[in-house]
């Protein structure tokens, strides 16, 4: 058996998929940018779960040099992989105007280009037919003024998974999840309160979204919309004209701001 390698392994969701796949006597491979909190989990996950095997490895995604350095490893120690869970994404909502350089180029590295990185190195070490997860968003469904890089981010995203299904057909299977809000941090409870009967309804544990995600993957779904009330959403969000989401969208998210990082 390979290994799973879990990007944000140390957020609320990745903790979730950490703990549902250690469960099954799995090998992971983790990785998220706090070594600390990465060692905190894995001894969790060796105490809990003692038939899983795990492997840490702190990387921030951002940077090219790193995530070398992380195949690097992996290579050294005869890595092979049979999953690609990546979570990992930072979700700065503001106006574009506001981003800093800096700021700008970490969200579309983290989201996406690791994302593209991440899956090519994974199909070059793969042991068998192995199965590409991505975490994509509603967000990503239509353009949102006020979160602009984070919906165009996870946009490309589910695009580029959709894309990579059709060209690695017969040796991966490919999946990209669209969940809605996941209360994991406090500021995300707030968001989901801020936005409320709907924002509600629509919010998923992240134990729920992890399960839903991995039989989907399983079953080599080629998008899951994640939820009875984000699947209404989504159907319904092909059918308002654009003009009006736009304007709906960017009254609502107008309204705060927050940086993840």
């Amino acid at each position: 058996m390979g290994y799973t390698l879990l990007t944000g392994a140390c957020g609320g969701l990745g903790g979730a998929f950490a703990r549902l796949l250690a469960a099954r006597g799995e090998r992971l491979f983790l990785t998220g940018r706090s070594e600390k909190r990465l060692n905190v989990l894995a001894k969790q996950l060796r105490r809990d779960f003692p038939a899983a095997e795990v492997v840490t490895f702190a990387c921030d995604l951002a940077d090219s040099a790193q995530r070398m350095s992380l195949f690097a490893f992996a290579d050294e120690r005869g890595i092979k992989f049979s999953r690609l869970v990546h979570v990992a994404g930072i979700d700065t909502q503001k106006a574009a105007e506001k981003y800093t350089e800096e700021k700008l180029v970490m969200q579309a590295r983290v989201n996406f280009e690791s994302a593209v990185s991440l899956s090519r190195a994974v199909l070059e070490r793969r042991e068998g037919v192995c199965e590409l997860l991505a975490v994509g968003s509603m967000s990503g469904v239509s353009p949102m003024p006020y979160f602009a890089l984070y919906s165009a981010t996870k946009k490309a995203l589910e695009q580029y998974w959709i894309a990579l299904r059709t060209e690695n057909k017969g040796r991966a299977k490919v999946t990209v999840i669209l969940p809605g809000g996941i209360p994991t941090r406090e500021d995300i409870k707030r968001d989901i309160a801020s936005h409320g009967w709907f924002g509600r309804v629509s919010a998923l544990p992240p134990e729920k979204v992890a399960r839903c995600a991995l039989a989907a993957v399983s079953r080599n779904r080629r998008r899951v919309v994640i939820g009875f009330w984000n699947k209404v959403l989504y159907c319904g969000m092909h059918l308002v004209p654009l003009s009006v989401k736009l304007r709906v969208i960017a009254k609502i998210w107008s309204k705060s701001e927050k940086d993840a990082f």
